[in-house]
């Protein structure tokens, strides 16, 4: 079996080298990609988003005020448009450092700061 050899790959070998297992960041959100619509392109500068599709109540995305249909077009000012856009985000450095998101709701720029926690390892 080949493995691919790229950063997020160097990153888990390190943690599970160092911590014997790989600690993962939990902002509590589902979101799929979509077009952002022709008539806000020119205004975000952005092609595709992430629309929030569900939020779990009480999570980090919860307390910082993500909607349900929220457009997230950056997180830690980097674009997203992708789910592997913002997983990529969530490695254990994520873990309780303040994450800024943009993200397009009603046609209004808003700016949220969540504080991704760990993910439990052992689901309840």
């Amino acid at each position: 079996m080949a493995v691919p050899i790229n950063a997020t790959t160097r990153r888990i070998i390190g943690a599970l080298i160092r911590d014997g297992r790989v600690r993962r960041a939990f902002l509590g959100l589902a979101a799929a990609p979509v077009p952002v619509p022709s008539s806000l392109r020119a205004r975000t500068g952005r092609k595709q988003a992430l629309r929030v599709a569900e939020v779990v109540p009480g999570s980090p995305a919860d307390r910082a005020g993500l909607r349900r249909g929220d457009l997230v077009l950056t997180a830690g000012g980097e674009p997203v448009t992708q789910a592997q856009s913002l997983q990529s985000l969530m490695f254990a450095e994520a873990i309780g450092r303040p994450l800024p998101i943009t993200v397009l709701r009603n046609g209004a720029m808003v700016d949220v700061i969540a504080e991704p926690v760990e993910l439990d390892p052992e689901p309840a």
